[in-house]
């Protein structure tokens, strides 16, 4: 039986980069480093790259967790990726208040595709991570949404 999602794994050219930037500009907290080598066989099968080797750290905001890996060896390919094209497209992050987040990360740097819009239940928009991450904003004003935000239950 699937359970649930625990996270989603992002690749960046510079980890401590990213790092800093979901931090301050998301909230997200720090809570676990590792990598490997080269010649770690099972790894290398599991990725897909012989003789690879990166760098990782997991972040945590709430029950949501992000995998980030800087690969060293090999040294990855940046493509620009369009919201169109096959693969994962954007993170969502749900917040409280749209506007005052749009407002506060545009301040930090952050380029949005537009402000915050909607209609009816929802006002949502997109922006770019440090590394070209499509990240959308969402906030639910209305109780009768067909998908609510579903808050953590706080471990017993």
């Amino acid at each position: 039986m699937i359970a649930g999602v625990h996270h989603v794994a992002i690749s960046t050219p510079d980890l401590e980069r990213f790092i800093d930037h979901y931090q301050r500009w998301y909230g997200f907290e720090r809570v676990a480093d590792g990598g490997w080598e080269p010649g770690n066989e099972r790894i290398d099968r599991m990725v897909q790259l012989p003789d690879s080797a990166a760098r990782y750290a997991m972040l945590r905001l709430g029950s949501f967790y992000i995998e980030v890996f800087q690969y060293l060896k090999p040294v990855g390919n940046r493509t620009e990726r369009r919201m169109c094209d096959p693969g994962l497209i954007h993170l969502c992050l749900y917040v409280d208040d749209a506007q005052a987040e749009y407002e506060r990360l545009s301040a930090l740097g952050m380029e949005f595709h537009c402000p915050p819009g909607g209609a009816g239940t929802m006002l949502a928009t997109y922006g770019r991570d440090c590394d070209g991450n499509v990240v959308e904003l969402l906030q639910t004003i209305t109780p009768d949404h067909p998908f609510p935000f579903l808050r953590a239950r706080a471990p017993a």
